[in-house]
């Protein structure tokens, strides 16, 4: 059997963890999502990238404790369109940021976790459509973690 901490450990685990990440690469990341979501919803078109961005933001500023799903079954095209085009306009260059704020991180020993997590983060940094950030202890049925601090 595995000993599990209290959810009180754990909740104040992830509070520290959430505020060294907040002031040690946390806040840069997000604002780079904000410029981007900016810059997406200029056109029209693009406010969909620009609330994804948004969106992603908020998860940039405090991601330990939470999770990135998907759907387990059904995609549509306009997802897989939407990815790519992101990827190719922001997703390339917000995934740089983090591989460039994980190898600062990972310098130190209290910065390796930061620095695992910025690395977990690409995946939905390049590719955000079609996946959705939720509490760790409130993931839907029909969906499937992907991400999880």
């Amino acid at each position: 059997m595995v000993p599990t901490l209290p959810a009180t450990t754990i909740g104040r685990m992830r509070l520290l963890l959430n505020i060294i990440w907040l002031l040690f690469g946390g806040i840069w990341l997000a604002l780079g999502y904000v410029l981007f979501g900016i810059l997406a919803c200029i056109l029209i078109i693009t406010i969909p990238a620009g609330i994804a961005s948004f969106r992603m933001a908020n998860y940039a500023l405090w991601p330990f404790g939470r999770t990135v799903v998907r759907k387990t079954h059904g995609g549509n095209g306009l997802s897989a369109i939407s990815n790519f085009i992101w990827f190719i306009i922001a997703g390339l260059w917000l995934a740089i940021g983090h591989i460039t704020t994980a190898a600062a991180q990972a310098i130190t020993i209290i910065g390796i976790p930061l620095a695992i997590a910025n690395i977990k983060m690409i995946p939905v940094t390049c590719f955000p459509f079609g996946k959705h950030i939720v509490d760790n202890d409130r993931i839907p049925v029909g969906y499937e973690p992907m991400i999880r601090l």
